[in-house]
Protein backbone atom coordinates (compact mmCIF):
# COMPACT_ATOMS: atom_id res chain seq x y z
CA UNK A 1 0.00 0.00 0.00
CA UNK A 2 1.43 3.37 -1.03
CA UNK A 3 2.15 6.00 1.64
CA UNK A 4 -0.23 8.94 1.92
CA UNK A 5 0.67 11.96 -0.20
CA UNK A 6 2.79 14.61 1.43
CA UNK A 7 1.28 18.09 1.42
CA UNK A 8 3.19 21.11 0.13
CA UNK A 9 2.88 22.65 3.58
CA UNK A 10 4.69 19.75 5.19
CA UNK A 11 7.42 19.88 2.56
CA UNK A 12 7.93 23.59 3.17
CA UNK A 13 8.01 23.03 6.93
CA UNK A 14 10.58 20.25 6.64
CA UNK A 15 12.81 22.25 4.29
CA UNK A 16 12.92 25.13 6.73
CA UNK A 17 14.69 22.89 9.23
CA UNK A 18 17.52 22.10 6.82
CA UNK A 19 20.86 23.95 6.76
CA UNK A 20 20.62 27.15 4.63
CA UNK A 21 22.16 26.96 1.17
CA UNK A 22 25.62 28.63 0.98
CA UNK A 23 26.00 31.86 -1.06
CA UNK A 24 26.46 31.35 -4.84
CA UNK A 25 30.02 31.08 -6.14
CA UNK A 26 31.18 34.03 -8.22
CA UNK A 27 31.64 32.37 -11.57
CA UNK A 28 33.86 34.93 -13.37
CA UNK A 29 36.73 34.96 -10.83
CA UNK A 30 36.53 31.18 -10.67
CA UNK A 31 36.82 30.84 -14.45
CA UNK A 32 39.72 33.26 -14.53
CA UNK A 33 41.49 31.19 -11.87
CA UNK A 34 40.98 28.04 -13.92
CA UNK A 35 42.43 29.85 -16.93
CA UNK A 36 45.49 30.89 -14.96
CA UNK A 37 46.24 27.66 -13.06
CA UNK A 38 45.04 24.92 -15.41
CA UNK A 39 45.67 26.45 -18.80
CA UNK A 40 42.00 26.21 -19.79
CA UNK A 41 40.92 28.36 -22.69
CA UNK A 42 37.49 29.91 -22.83
CA UNK A 43 35.95 33.38 -22.98
CA UNK A 44 34.28 34.72 -19.87
CA UNK A 45 32.25 37.07 -22.07
CA UNK A 46 29.87 34.19 -22.79
CA UNK A 47 28.88 34.25 -19.11
CA UNK A 48 28.21 38.01 -19.10
CA UNK A 49 24.92 39.63 -20.13
CA UNK A 50 25.01 40.74 -23.75
CA UNK A 51 24.32 44.38 -22.87
CA UNK A 52 27.29 44.39 -20.45
CA UNK A 53 29.62 42.88 -23.08
CA UNK A 54 28.50 45.47 -25.62
CA UNK A 55 29.01 48.31 -23.14
CA UNK A 56 32.54 47.12 -22.33
CA UNK A 57 33.49 46.86 -26.00
CA UNK A 58 32.01 50.27 -26.73
CA UNK A 59 33.99 51.83 -23.88
CA UNK A 60 37.21 50.20 -25.13
CA UNK A 61 36.56 51.49 -28.66
CA UNK A 62 35.97 55.03 -27.35
CA UNK A 63 39.28 54.94 -25.49
CA UNK A 64 41.12 53.82 -28.64
CA UNK A 65 39.44 56.55 -30.72
CA UNK A 66 40.37 59.21 -28.16
CA UNK A 67 43.98 58.01 -28.10
CA UNK A 68 44.14 58.10 -31.90
CA UNK A 69 42.64 61.59 -32.00
CA UNK A 70 45.17 62.83 -29.45
CA UNK A 71 47.98 61.36 -31.54
CA UNK A 72 46.77 62.94 -34.78
CA UNK A 73 46.46 66.35 -33.09
CA UNK A 74 50.16 66.32 -32.27
CA UNK A 75 52.28 68.09 -34.90
CA UNK A 76 54.52 65.93 -37.06
CA UNK A 77 58.23 66.16 -36.32
CA UNK A 78 58.93 68.31 -39.38
CA UNK A 79 56.09 70.71 -38.50
CA UNK A 80 57.67 71.79 -35.23
CA UNK A 81 59.46 75.14 -35.14
CA UNK A 82 62.21 76.40 -32.87
CA UNK A 83 61.05 79.99 -33.06
CA UNK A 84 60.35 82.94 -35.37
CA UNK A 85 63.75 82.53 -37.04
CA UNK A 86 62.74 79.15 -38.50
CA UNK A 87 60.51 79.30 -41.58
CA UNK A 88 58.90 76.61 -43.75
CA UNK A 89 59.43 77.21 -47.47
CA UNK A 90 56.55 76.19 -49.75
CA UNK A 91 57.55 77.80 -53.06
CA UNK A 92 60.50 79.17 -55.04
CA UNK A 93 59.09 82.70 -54.77
CA UNK A 94 58.89 82.46 -50.99
CA UNK A 95 62.47 81.14 -50.90
CA UNK A 96 63.83 84.07 -52.94
CA UNK A 97 61.85 86.60 -50.89
CA UNK A 98 63.16 85.11 -47.65
CA UNK A 99 66.76 85.47 -48.87
CA UNK A 100 66.10 89.03 -49.98
CA UNK A 101 64.48 90.03 -46.69
CA UNK A 102 67.29 88.44 -44.67
CA UNK A 103 69.64 91.26 -45.60
CA UNK A 104 72.98 90.78 -43.82
CA UNK A 105 71.85 87.83 -41.73
CA UNK A 106 73.35 84.40 -42.22
CA UNK A 107 70.76 82.10 -43.77
CA UNK A 108 70.89 78.34 -43.29
CA UNK A 109 68.70 76.28 -45.62
CA UNK A 110 67.77 72.81 -44.42
CA UNK A 111 66.68 70.43 -47.18
CA UNK A 112 64.87 67.46 -45.69
CA UNK A 113 62.42 64.65 -46.41
CA UNK A 114 59.59 63.54 -44.13
CA UNK A 115 60.64 59.94 -44.80
CA UNK A 116 64.34 60.62 -44.13
CA UNK A 117 65.48 58.96 -40.89
CA UNK A 118 68.67 61.01 -40.67
CA UNK A 119 66.68 64.22 -41.13
CA UNK A 120 64.35 63.29 -38.29
CA UNK A 121 67.18 62.25 -35.95
CA UNK A 122 69.03 65.52 -36.53
CA UNK A 123 66.04 67.86 -36.36
CA UNK A 124 65.95 68.33 -32.54
CA UNK A 125 69.60 69.48 -32.61
CA UNK A 126 68.83 71.82 -35.49
CA UNK A 127 65.98 73.37 -33.49
CA UNK A 128 68.27 73.80 -30.50
CA UNK A 129 70.87 75.49 -32.71
CA UNK A 130 68.20 77.85 -34.05
CA UNK A 131 67.25 78.76 -30.47
CA UNK A 132 70.90 79.42 -29.64
CA UNK A 133 71.31 81.68 -32.71
CA UNK A 134 68.25 83.95 -33.06
CA UNK A 135 70.32 86.18 -35.35
CA UNK A 136 70.47 83.40 -37.99
CA UNK A 137 67.55 82.69 -40.31
CA UNK A 138 66.74 78.99 -40.81
CA UNK A 139 64.74 77.97 -43.88
CA UNK A 140 63.21 74.48 -44.00
CA UNK A 141 62.66 73.07 -47.49
CA UNK A 142 60.61 69.89 -47.87
CA UNK A 143 62.22 68.03 -50.75
CA UNK A 144 59.04 66.28 -51.94
CA UNK A 145 57.02 69.50 -51.97
CA UNK A 146 59.73 71.61 -53.66
CA UNK A 147 61.35 69.25 -56.15
CA UNK A 148 61.91 71.85 -58.87
CA UNK A 149 63.59 74.21 -56.40
CA UNK A 150 65.78 71.42 -55.02
CA UNK A 151 66.77 70.34 -58.51
CA UNK A 152 67.71 73.90 -59.51
CA UNK A 153 69.89 74.16 -56.39
CA UNK A 154 71.53 70.80 -57.15
CA UNK A 155 70.25 69.07 -54.02
CA UNK A 156 70.76 65.33 -54.54
CA UNK A 157 71.15 63.91 -51.02
CA UNK A 158 69.33 64.43 -47.71
CA UNK A 159 69.76 65.96 -45.26
CA UNK A 160 71.51 68.78 -47.07
CA UNK A 161 72.44 72.31 -46.03
CA UNK A 162 73.18 75.50 -47.90
CA UNK A 163 74.43 78.70 -46.26
CA UNK A 164 73.90 82.18 -47.69
CA UNK A 165 75.30 85.48 -46.48
CA UNK A 166 74.84 89.01 -47.86
CA UNK A 167 76.49 89.92 -51.15
CA UNK A 168 78.59 86.75 -51.00
CA UNK A 169 75.52 84.71 -51.91
CA UNK A 170 75.98 81.01 -51.22
CA UNK A 171 78.99 80.61 -48.95
CA UNK A 172 78.79 76.91 -48.14
CA UNK A 173 76.90 73.71 -48.88
CA UNK A 174 77.25 70.14 -47.62
CA UNK A 175 75.46 67.00 -46.56
CA UNK A 176 75.27 66.45 -42.82
CA UNK A 177 73.96 63.82 -40.41
CA UNK A 178 73.50 63.64 -36.65
CA UNK A 179 76.91 62.02 -36.24
CA UNK A 180 78.51 64.88 -38.20
CA UNK A 181 76.44 67.73 -36.79
CA UNK A 182 79.67 69.38 -35.70
CA UNK A 183 80.17 70.20 -39.36
CA UNK A 184 77.21 72.58 -39.27
CA UNK A 185 78.35 74.20 -36.03
CA UNK A 186 81.80 74.81 -37.53
CA UNK A 187 80.20 76.36 -40.62
CA UNK A 188 78.19 78.70 -38.39
CA UNK A 189 81.34 79.79 -36.55
CA UNK A 190 83.07 80.36 -39.88
CA UNK A 191 80.34 82.39 -41.58
CA UNK A 192 78.35 84.03 -38.80
CA UNK A 193 80.83 86.89 -38.32
CA UNK A 194 81.20 90.45 -39.64
CA UNK A 195 78.73 92.50 -41.62
CA UNK A 196 77.95 92.08 -45.29
CA UNK A 197 76.39 94.76 -47.48
CA UNK A 198 73.67 94.36 -50.11
CA UNK A 199 71.66 91.20 -50.51
CA UNK A 200 72.24 87.98 -52.38
CA UNK A 201 68.80 87.22 -53.77
CA UNK A 202 69.66 88.33 -57.33
CA UNK A 203 72.49 85.82 -57.76
CA UNK A 204 70.35 82.99 -56.37
CA UNK A 205 67.46 84.03 -58.61
CA UNK A 206 69.74 83.90 -61.66
CA UNK A 207 70.93 80.44 -60.62
CA UNK A 208 67.34 79.18 -60.37
CA UNK A 209 66.32 80.83 -63.67
CA UNK A 210 69.29 79.28 -65.49
CA UNK A 211 68.46 75.87 -64.13
CA UNK A 212 64.78 76.19 -65.05
CA UNK A 213 65.55 77.25 -68.62
CA UNK A 214 67.73 74.19 -69.11
CA UNK A 215 64.96 71.76 -68.12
Amino acid sequence: MSPPPTSFRSLYASSSTHTPISPPIRIIPLLNSLNRFYGLSFSTSSFLPSNLVFSTRKQSLCIKVQALAAETEQPKWWEKKAGPNMIDITSTEQFLNALKDAGDRLVIVDFYGTWCGSCRAMFPKLCKTAEEHPEILFLKVNFDENKSLCKSLNVKVLPYFQLYRGSDGQVDSFSCSLAKFKKLREAIERHNVGIRSDNHSSSVSEQIDDSSSSL
